[in-house]
């Protein structure tokens, strides 16, 4: 029994894995499977986890390279890797939110610029400024180790935040995010995504790392009242957007911490 469980746990966390990165987790047999989003979005209290998965591999490689390159150019190669390993999928998600935010007119005005395709000038700005913050913020995280516990806690609550809007919130349209909040509606999941991200940021930054989790409650606070307000709820950019923004406004708050 303790091994079909532990099968299906691992079975669960390949499919995050998939959804989440551009990581091959799984044969081309189990691709029906793996890529259903109902079966991706009932196992998104695993995020926190898959998170902690990201943050140590990019975290390694900051770790690694932080010896023989500048700050700068450290915070470049970082920034761009979680791009490429995420799929560049929720920095599209952010210019998309930002699109929609800058949109004038009502809820459905808004809805389809957030839905369009097509980058307008606030997404542009939105990714310039994204990418610049990124840079600067993991440049500033001068200590190696300090750098490393930094990114593997700052993408552990940056997928945490993306749980608790779908917990707390509800989808403007039937669509992408609607399999992932009525998921997370599920009161027990939610709870072991919490055990999971406090656990895991704990042992990574200390008590420190909680102010990160601090600043991603609030983030997302934020972005779900704006998300109501502007959009009548949230999407699927709209989780995207709050992964990307909770990891900047948590490397901030380590970056401020480490330098007090």
């Amino acid at each position: 029994m303790d091994g079909g469980i532990c099968y299906l746990v691992l079975d669960s966390l390949r499919a995050v894995i998939s959804f989440l990165t551009v990581i091959p987790s799984y044969h081309k047999d189990e691709a029906t499977k793996m890529l259903d989003l109902d079966y991706i979005a009932n196992n998104m209290y695993l995020f926190p986890l898959v998170g902690a998965v990201i943050g140590i591999v990019i975290g390694c490689l900051a770790y690694e390279i932080s010896f023989y390159l500048q700050s700068q150019l450290v915070g470049l190669i970082v920034s761009t890797c979680i791009i490429i390993i995420t799929g560049a999928s929720h920095t599209d998600a952010l210019a998309d939110f930002a699109d929609g935010l800058a949109a004038k007119g009502g809820i459905e005005v808004k809805q389809r610029a957030m839905r369009d395709p097509a980058v307008g000038s606030a997404g542009a700005i939105a990714l310039i400024l994204y990418i610049l913050g990124m840079v600067i913020t993991l440049s500033n995280l001068y200590q190696s180790i300090r750098l490393f516990t930094s990114i593997v806690v700052a993408e552990v609550v940056a997928k945490y935040a993306m749980v608790l809007l779908a917990r707390c919130g509800s989808s403007a349209w039937d669509g992408f995010s609607s399999p992932f909040t009525r998921a997370m509606k599920n009161k027990r999941k939610f709870l072991l995504a919490t055990f999971m991200t406090l656990t895991i940021i704990f042992l990574f930054g200390g008590y420190w790392s909680f102010a990160a989790l601090g600043m991603s409650i609030v983030i997302a606070a934020i972005i779900g009242y704006l998300s109501n307000k502007s959009f009548g709820g949230i999407s699927g950019d709209v989780l995207g957007a709050s992964n990307e923004l909770v990891r900047l406004s948590s490397l901030i708050a380590l970056s401020c911490i480490v330098t007090i």
